[in-house]
């Protein structure tokens, strides 16, 4: 029985981490501006669809942020 529990446990842990990672994934995307997004191909709409279709969203990275030109670091 307690091995059940334990089971149960760690499995809700992992779903928790995995919409963690989701959320701080979504929050990335979103923060940047449109130009950004364009810039690596998809637009704001279709954030929601490629985080539902990514396994790991810790793997998705934002761009770095903007210097004070406007233009993104290399």
């Amino acid at each position: 029985m307690l091995d059940f529990i334990g089971h149960a446990l760690h499995s809700v842990g992992e779903r928790f981490d995995e919409w963690r990672k989701h959320q701080q994934a979504y929050r990335e995307l979103a923060a940047l501006d449109d130009r950004a997004l364009a810039d690596i191909g998809i637009t704001r709409s279709e954030i929601p669809f490629i985080l539902s279709h990514v396994s790991d969203p810790s793997r998705v990275r934002a761009l770095p942020a903007a210097n004070e030109n406007g233009r993104h670091a290399a």
